[in-house]
């Protein structure tokens, strides 16, 4: 095996990229056969939720991925040691692992990794259908005839930035886990639930599935205040499992038998240094991941009373209960395995969980907020909200 292994080797590109399309082509089929009757809107709405499905599996392997360590299973991008799969590269993998039987790169950690990066390329095939389509139908029928579908510039957004989270994914692997980089893939793939999530709420309204909801101003600002205070908590999240921080408190809710333990604030918030290493090079110290973790353990305390608060607020209206209990289970989840990952050693499946649980609130937040937007809606949605309406 060659001492040094290039950062970047484009050479397995188009062939991953074949194993992205054809990956694709299971939910796209699937997708035209369950609808092979419905509507061109229907066919779409439910290309954009089982896109999003996908997304939020992805995300969830992501987890898998970074707590496996897996991360660097294959230490260059896109392929592995310059091949398409684990396959063609384990001669190079077998030496690297015999250097170093608990170093990065062995052939299991090698297959997560590339199985990450396949899963990556199938979903961004299919947001790349969904941006396609969205303009077939804009030149197809011209600006003053799309009242019944959304802004092809959705899916666009959306493959933009599906297309930077594959760079970000590159520089989390040639940049060896740096912190900061991590943790922006991580919010990234957030994101990118989001916007998923935006168009199927929009799609549903349009084709009369959903309704827009009112609710009251308040509500409505304490909807925001809680996407915002979970996008700052994801992000103290992300921050504590890329510095590897989690078990710099094991008890709760003292950390370290102190209500206020040591904590270097200054270089545990050093956001721009490599793994494990502050600014300057030194070790990164104790004290700095008693920081990293505690400050995210004090941000969860307001936010679980909030998202309880929202909870409550929207089981009062009717059509946002199943929101409303959603939010509530989730929170729960959060809570438990919040504390599981602390009390019991940060098993696996309690910190998968846990980004699953953080990115499932995300989505079901996006969802309230949008479904309670008022958009012009199209005569099908018009039909049935006349058809719901009282006499």
């Amino acid at each position: 095996m060659s001492s040094v292994v290039p950062l970047y080797d484009l050479s397995p590109l188009w062939r991953l990229m074949l194993v992205g399309l054809l990956l694709a082509l299971g939910p796209l089929a699937w997708v035209g056969w369950r609808n092979r009757h419905a509507t061109p809107l229907r066919r779409r709405h439910a290309l954009t939720l089982l896109t999003l499905f996908l997304t939020f599996d992805l995300v969830l392997f992501g987890a898998f991925t970074r707590l496996t360590d897996s991360g660097l299973g294959c230490p260059d991008w896109p392929g592995c040691y310059g091949q398409a799969s684990p396959l063609g590269a384990y001669a190079d993998i077998a030496a690297a692992q015999s250097a170093l039987p608990s170093g990065p790169v062995t052939h299991g950690k090698a297959w997560v990794e590339m199985v990450h990066r396949y899963l990556a390329t199938g979903v961004g095939v299919l947001i790349l259908v969904l941006a396609a389509l969205g303009w077939k139908d804009r030149f197809k029928r011209g600006p003053a005839r799309q009242s019944h579908l959304i802004s092809p510039w959705w899916p666009t957004l959306t493959l933009v930035w599906v297309c930077l989270q594959g760079a970000f994914g590159a520089l989390t692997v040639t940049m060896k886990l740096f912190p900061a980089i991590v943790t922006l893939h991580l919010l990234g793939g957030l994101v990118l639930l989001a916007l998923l999530c935006l168009q199927a709420v929009r799609y549903a309204q349009l084709e009369g599935s959903a309704l827009p909801i009112a609710i009251s101003p308040g509500l409505r600002r304490l909807l925001a205040l809680c996407l915002a205070l979970l996008t700052v908590q994801v992000a103290l999240g992300g921050w504590v499992s890329t510095n590897y921080a989690v078990l710099a408190c094991t008890d709760f809710p003292m950390c370290q038998g102190s209500w206020w333990p040591a904590m270097n604030f200054e270089q545990g918030f050093e956001l721009w240094r490599e793994l494990g290493r502050s600014g300057s090079g030194t070790a990164i110290s104790f004290a700095a991941l008693t920081a990293i973790h505690y400050v995210h353990r004090l941000m969860a305390f307001p936010l679980l009373a909030l998202l309880g608060l929202l909870a409550w607020q929207l089981n009062r209206v009717p059509l946002l209960r199943s929101q409303s209990r959603w939010i509530a289970a989730l929170t729960g989840l959060q809570l438990v395995t919040g504390l599981g990952n602390v009390v019991l050693d940060w098993p696996l499946l309690a910190a998968v969980l846990h980004t699953g649980g953080a990115g499932a609130l995300v989505v079901v937040l996006t969802w309230a907020a949008a479904a309670s937007r008022t958009y012009a809606l199209a005569p099908a949605a018009l039909a049935s909200s006349a058809a719901r309406r009282p006499a």
